[in-house]
């Protein structure tokens, strides 16, 4: 099974979006870290089937919120990157 693992400033991102969604009303950070989990599960699952952007680089869309993961998958692993 490859190791997932987030960049320091992606996983600030993903948390500052969280917190924002949050305030906006509650339970909605949740939401998003939820959605979150599934772009991570879809990714382990299946890394090559989001939109390639670069040669290691892909893009997974978050269904309900207006945020993309950017990736770079290794043979070993996958990196959430900034964006």
């Amino acid at each position: 099974m490859k190791l997932i693992g987030f960049h320091p400033d992606a996983d600030a991102e993903v948390t500052e979006a969280a917190q924002y969604y949050e305030v906006r009303k509650s339970g909605l950070g949740s939401d998003l870290l939820g959605e979150v989990e599934r772009a991570l599960d879809q990714i382990l699952t299946n890394p090559e089937a989001s939109q390639r952007i670069g040669r290691r680089v892909r893009r997974k869309s978050l269904w309900r919120f207006p945020y993309n993961l950017v990736y770079a998958a290794y043979p070993d692993r996958i990196r959430i990157l900034t964006r």
